[in-house]
């Protein structure tokens, strides 16, 4: 089992292997349901599915708590399956933090190959995840499991907002700079790897950090729009953004921060088809003026646990661009 290969068992790895998000909208868009109180329900739904894609559903229970809640999982990302049980829990805590949030608690998401894989492999998955979950001041309390042809792991989390002091995709504002707090580049270097075996430790580290130092930093300084990036890539996630509140996102691209691997990743041809279908989903929507293929496929690039994309300035991180009243393209890359 030393030689045991995790992404091989799996036909995509992380947020690359999500639905693809125009199937995904024509899928959830009859779901969508009016917000606010309804009879017989408790608390005021706040997000729902009708929000624009936000990375959780926030209901308030009074003028000074909101409840967040989410679930994500997926197949591996690495090979490693610590490595992978903490990026997963990272990323499903990222959600969270993502609305403002604070996670209170998780319970594990487990498909498990029982006739192939050892269970002292899932021990290790959930030990990741615990760690990171407990490093995040988050309770884990028990699960559920499932068996499964392709391992895939995650978790459902519960945290806490603000209501006034959450952050959402519609909020954004023109006059706004967008910040994006990790680099992108994890879904070449994650095809790589799951190509040739090769580890990035750089990719590692920050698929499996934590969002949480960000996003109470986002909410001290008033900003109250933001998303993560992940499987659908950064033009992915600034569409969504720019169709919920009805403006214009302008990127820069050189400005874009990337890990020091994923341009040589990209040139040797590991991309991802979640990568390549992000970016067949968004092209209607985006200017590229003259950014070259290599340019779009990068910030199309299907993330796992990527940073927060911010409708504000933070300072420590890199300002990308900004954004403007509503405009021909929702998207414009210079």
């Amino acid at each position: 089992m030393d030689q045991l290969r995790l992404t091989q068992l799996a036909h995509g790895g992380g947020c690359a292997c999500k639905i693809p998000p125009g199937e995904l909208d024509a899928l959830v868009s009859p779901l969508s349901a009016p917000h606010g109180h309804a009879a017989g329900f408790a608390g005021e739904l706040l997000v729902g599915l009708d929000g624009g894609g936000d990375d959780a559903a926030v209901v308030r229970l009074d003028g000074e708590r909101a409840v967040v809640t989410t679930a994500d999982f997926f197949t591996p990302v690495v090979d490693d399956p610590y490595d992978w049980g903490r990026i997963a829990a990272a990323n499903a805590l990222s959600d969270v933090y993502a609305m403002g949030g604070e996670p209170l608690a998780a319970v594990n998401l487990l498909g498990w190959p029982r006739e192939t894989l050892p269970y002292e492999l899932a021990a290790r998955v959930l030990s990741g995840g615990r760690d990171v979950a407990h490093a995040a001041g988050c309770h884990v309390g028990g699960g559920h499991s499932v068996t499964d042809p392709e391992p895939k792991y995650g978790m459902s989390v519960v945290g806490v907002v603000h209501p006034d002091r959450m952050l959402r995709m519609d909020a954004a504002r023109p006059g706004r700079a967008l910040t994006l707090t990790k680099p992108l580049g994890t879904g070449v270097l994650n095809a790589r790897h799951k190509a040739t075996g090769t580890v990035f430790p750089e990719a590692v580290a920050s698929m499996a950090a934590l969002n949480r130092d960000a996003s109470r930093a986002a909410v001290a300084a008033g900003i109250r729009a933001a998303t993560d990036v992940t499987g659908f890539g950064l033009l992915g996630h600034l569409y969504k953004m720019a169709r919920a509140a009805k403006v214009t996102v302008v990127v820069e691209a050189a400005a874009v921060p990337y890990l020091a691997d994923a341009r040589a990743a990209l040139r040797d041809g590991f991309v991802s088809g979640g990568t390549r279908r992000n970016l067949e989903w968004v092209t209607p929507f985006v200017d590229f003026g003259a950014a070259p293929e290599e340019e779009r496929l990068l910030l199309a690039d299907a993330q796992t646990s990527g940073g927060l994309l911010l409708a504000g300035e933070l300072p420590g991180f890199p300002v990308i661009g900004e954004i403007v009243e509503a405009g021909a393209s929702p998207v414009v890359v210079r």
